[in-house]
């Protein structure tokens, strides 16, 4: 084959094939699927599992999920316990009102940069995509994929309100923490039928005001939204603001 052809077959081989994306290191991506089973309640508060367990429940190697242990049990998501394997340590509701005070400061505190520095196209999209989530929910949308659509919406809403202070720590310390609330309360706090139209109409409230430049109704908003997360998530009711 000649040189030129040879080029030409690569050409060929580069138009039929999109320029693959670095993989995700193998401990990292342990990491996630453990994370993932937390965030979801699959791994609860005080049970055990050991790390062929993990292996199975994750998909992940034997050797990524031994490497990942380390950091879970840095961030507190993991406990070992000698001689038994691995335990999803227990947290107590004391912990929950404290997670909410952090949740409370950090959050109330990157809105001021979420109105000034967000990313407009972005936030567009969050807003058409709640608005028609509030129609699918009036319309009588009530899959269980529907429902989980919102929750991780949800998850990742909140996370990107932090994101937009630019700080990896802050960042960090909030997903930590909000792991760890829905380790204690998530069949008291995750999205369901009957509370899904609450939570999207909370969210809209708060994203119209950063949309409009006004950082103080979308705290008001916010701070709403997360008093009645807490009062649900203490197994209280909850008093909406109009």
């Amino acid at each position: 084959m000649s040189a030129e052809d040879a080029a030409t077959a690569e050409n060929g081989r580069a138009d039929r094939w999109p320029e693959a994306r670095p993989a995700v290191p193998l401990r990292q991506a342990a990491y996630e699927h453990v994370e993932d089973l937390l965030n979801t309640g699959a791994l609860r508060p005080g049970e055990m599992i050991t790390q062929r367990e993990l292996v199975r429940k994750t998909g992940a190697t034997l050797g990524a999920v031994r490497e990942a242990v380390p950091r879970l049990e840095a961030e507190g998501l993991i406990v070992t316990v000698p001689q038994r394997g691995l335990m999803v340590p227990r947290l107590d509701i004391d912990f929950v009102r404290d997670a909410y005070q952090m949740r409370r400061l950090i959050e109330l505190g990157a809105v001021q940069d979420m109105v000034e520095h967000h990313d407009r196209h972005k936030l567009a999209e969050w807003i058409a995509w709640h608005e028609a989530m509030r129609e699918r929910l009036r319309e009588g949308g009530s899959d269980r994929d529907l429902l989980d659509d919102l929750q991780r919406r949800d998850w990742e809403m909140h996370a990107w309100f932090v994101s937009a202070m630019g700080n990896r720590l802050v960042a960090n310390v909030y997903r930590v923490t909000a792991i760890k609330i829905r380790m204690v309360v998530q069949s008291r706090i995750q999205v369901t039928i009957d509370n899904a139209g609450r939570v999207v109409g909370e969210h809209l409230d708060i994203l119209y005001p950063m949309r409009d430049g006004d950082p103080t109704a979308a705290q008001e908003a916010l701070s709403r939204h997360l008093d009645n997360s807490l009062c649900l998530a203490l197994g209280g009711p909850i008093g909406l603001a109009k």
